[in-house]
């Protein structure tokens, strides 16, 4: 098993990366297996192995960030279409079963230091506030339950070029597109869900143009609407509109109108409600029409995303490994590297019907890191 899933890595860096240097992709690899027995970077790692961590650290400053970016595209771009080929042969029903969309959001990382790439102050929806840390921009496929991670990017502080989160997420999508047109997939074909956030009238007309039609995006309170004749703030829109009972579909109370904008125009709105206290809405940003059972299943994936960041922060405890300068990518790109792995895994029989967690907890007590790294990297940072 372990055997197969490494060949898999090998194989495709092989075929990708021909000019690479194997050794410095070993050590990332065995990085990122060292993340499911829990150890979380390269000191943690040398520390087990009695080594100094220097061997480690040496090896991973071979990496361009070009490189580091590339890597991360390539692997994931390969990865998704292993599972996106088989649904996408089928019929319209299978693939709307599957529930693929393109999830996208951002979320800050927390650090306390300073000379980090990428550290700045900025908005936490984790802590409510204005923190210092890093921003990451994602975004993640979830076909089958199941959420990959396709393009991950760190949002610098604004500089002379004033890029901002619409025109990183512009530059992020056309490159996957790329990307997938030469597997022979057509990325535009997927929905895209979006947090309020990337609310904005010039973005939704971006997307168009770049070729996607079906769009969800989550609402703002502060927008106003014209229902029926009345306007009124979202937020009041939300106590007043009529939820209906949940009917095939939709497994919630809600309820679709359709409203006037002044910044949208006329615009699709899909209310409701998921506690007794709590109630949203959505904004159909597509250029056509859709159910309410379809907005709702396109966008009841969206919660996968922060499943993935779970799995970064959480899980593989991300803010352990702070590395200087663009060590930031290497260490962004053994993160996901690890995560791969284990939702590789997950993918066998005696895996299915286990969380990450219990699948690192099942290894751990069964089986010897160091056995693992003497049989599948047999190179010289391994022994003192």
């Amino acid at each position: 098993m372990w055997q197969q899933e490494f060949t898999w890595f090998f194989a495709l860096f092989h075929h990708e990366f021909r000019k690479g240097n194997l050794i410095a992709f070993e050590v990332l690899m065995a990085l990122a297996l060292a993340h499911i027995f829990g150890f979380y970077n390269p000191k943690q790692l040398a520390d087990f192995l009695g080594v100094p961590h220097q061997k480690l650290s040496v090896q991973l400053k071979d990496w361009s960030v070009y490189s580091l970016k590339e890597m991360l595209i390539r692997f994931m771009v390969k990865l998704a279409v292993e599972h996106l080929k088989p649904v996408l042969n089928k019929s319209a029903s299978t693939q709307s079963r599957a529930g693929m969309t393109l999830s996208i959001d951002n979320s800050v990382i927390d650090r306390f230091g300073k000379l980090l790439r990428c550290t700045w102050s900025w908005y936490s929806g984790r802590y409510y506030k204005v923190i210092r840390g890093q921003d990451l921009l994602g975004i993640v496929l979830t076909i089958n339950q199941l959420a990959f991670p396709l393009h991950l990017l760190f949002c610098s502080t604004q500089g002379r070029y004033n890029t901002n989160k619409a025109d990183l997420l512009i530059s992020m999508l056309s490159h996957l597109k790329a990307a997938f047109d030469r597997e022979g997939i057509d990325l535009t074909k997927i929905p895209l869900t979006m947090d309020s956030w990337f609310v904005s009238q010039p973005l939704r007309e971006r997307l168009h143009r770049v070729g996607f039609t079906k769009i969800i995006i989550a609402g703002k309170s502060n927008y106003t609407f014209t229902i029926d004749g009345k306007k009124q703030d979202a937020s009041q829109w939300k106590k007043d509109v009529v939820r209906h009972a949940p009917t095939w579909g939709i497994d919630v109370p809600s309820s679709r109108v359709q409203g006037d904008s002044p910044t949208f125009g006329s615009i699709t709105l899909f209310f409701f409600q998921k506690s007794t206290t709590r109630s949203y809405y959505l904004m159909n940003f597509s250029p056509v029409s859709m159910r309410g059972a379809e907005i709702w299943h396109i966008w009841k994936q969206h919660h996968l995303i922060e499943y993935f960041w779970k799995i970064l922060k959480s899980i593989f405890h991300i803010r352990a490994m702070q590395l200087q300068g663009d060590g930031l990518y290497t260490a962004w790109l053994i993160k996901v590297l690890a995560s791969m792995l284990a939702i590789r895994l997950q993918a066998h029989r005696p895996f299915s019907k286990l969380t990450i967690t219990q699948i690192m907890r099942h290894l751990s007590r069964d089986h010897d890191l160091t056995d693992w790294l003497t049989t599948h990297f047999p190179v010289a940072f391994l022994t003192t």
